[in-house]
């Protein structure tokens, strides 16, 4: 009895903990990611946006990218979420930031429908700038 208790406690703080994410957990009735950004964007943001590029060119799913102002207060910003569930934020998981693998992973194993066809950031002729453009966005140079 005292098992299925706890299990039940555990269950419902779950579920309020999933009702007060400060994203939204699906739209159209697909899982969303959510991106938040600082204000203004600072490196770590400006990574987090490319990995969403990158993400939307492979991956069939809704993607926001939200200044801190448009959260409640005290939501870690740069931040990561998925279906509601914290992928990285900044001070904690990550610090912040992504990889187009941890997003990538964390799809595949949700099934989640990819692009019918990749888009141009991956073709040779789009990637070279792509990356230089990342390189110069992270060095300032």
């Amino acid at each position: 009895m005292v098992k299925s208790l706890i299990a039940g406690m555990l269950s419902l703080l779950s579920a309020i903990c999933l009702a007060n994410t400060p994203v939204p957990q699906q739209i159209n009735g697909q899982k969303a990611l959510v991106f938040i950004n600082q204000d203004p964007p600072g490196t770590r943001c400006n990574t987090n946006i490319q990995i969403a590029a990158e993400i939307a060119n492979a991956y069939r799913l809704p993607i926001l990218i939200l200044p801190q102002t448009a959260v409640p207060p005290l939501t870690p910003a740069p931040s990561v979420w998925f279906n509601g569930e914290n992928i990285a934020a900044s001070g904690g998981a990550h610090n912040g930031m992504v990889s187009y693998q941890i997003i990538a992973d964390i799809l595949e194993l949700e099934g989640t429908n990819k692009q019918k066809k990749q888009g141009k950031l991956f073709n040779d002729s789009v990637r070279p700038e792509f990356d230089k453009l990342k390189s110069t966005i992270k060095t300032g140079s």
